[in-house]
């Protein structure tokens, strides 16, 4: 279960009513037992990188282990304009990105109590230059953007990133969104799932699916689990 890391909504009203994000995760923390919960994705620019990091491990002991550090290098410049950070360029962000993780890492290694377990990291971008190298590098879950086609060049090409690095794109899960279509879901999910070839294949296994309140149309989730639990692999 996810939220977003920004200070106005994307959708609606510009100014609607919206909370922040990192509390909003400690409410969840506190309200549910088993799902996973994180931000897709949580802004670099907004907090120091080791603060960052205590908060995830605070929010990691409160869930008993089950968040995920969803971060990215930003994009929303009026959340930027809004609370006085300095915007600057995409790839000065990215590389700010790059400079975070290792500290938030090193962090997580220092604090006491430590984390229950190693926090997966989560990165969202599709960005083949700079953010697909920053995701062979540091991260444990790819989320992209895009129709299936787009996803399936985006795996070729962290895939061979991976190779560059010298990870094995097998370790790192793949994520993206999907939309509910007449006719067409959860099937769409069957695109994005068979991957890219011919490399090693490796297609996305977490999707995403996008709720907005205040009234939520949980149909299209009951849709997908049961997609799923008909497709496990064995």
């Amino acid at each position: 279960m996810f939220t977003w890391d920004h200070f106005y909504p994307l959708y609606g009203a510009p100014d609607g009513a919206h909370f922040e994000c990192w509390t909003t995760l400690a409410a969840w923390a506190e309200a549910t037992e088993r799902v996973e919960i994180g931000a897709l994705v949580t802004c670099n620019s907004y907090r120091n990188p080791d603060l960052l990091a205590d908060m995830a491990r605070t929010v990691d002991h409160i869930s008993n282990g089950r968040l995920i550090l969803g971060i990215g290098s930003g994009w929303f410049e009026r959340d930027y304009d809004e609370y006085g950070f300095d915007f600057g360029t995409a790839v000065g962000r990215l590389n700010a990105l790059a400079e975070s993780l290792p500290r938030i890492k090193s962090r997580w290694q220092r604090l006491n109590p430590p984390p229950t377990r190693e926090i997966p990291v989560l990165i969202g971008g599709g960005g083949e230059r700079k953010t697909l190298r920053i995701v062979a590098e540091h991260a444990d879950i790819w989320h992209g953007f895009g129709d299936a086609k787009t996803i399936a060049h985006k795996h070729e090409v962290l895939d061979s990133w991976c190779e560059r690095v010298g990870r094995d794109p097998r370790e790192i899960e793949r994520s993206s969104g999907v939309s509910p279509r007449p006719g067409r879901f959860p099937e769409d999910a069957r695109d994005y799932a068979a991957g890219a070839e011919p490399l090693y294949a490796v297609g996305t296994r977490l999707f995403t699916v996008g709720l907005s309140g205040p009234h939520y149309d949980l149909g299209p989730i009951r849709d997908l689990v049961a997609w799923r639990d008909s497709h496990q692999e064995s």
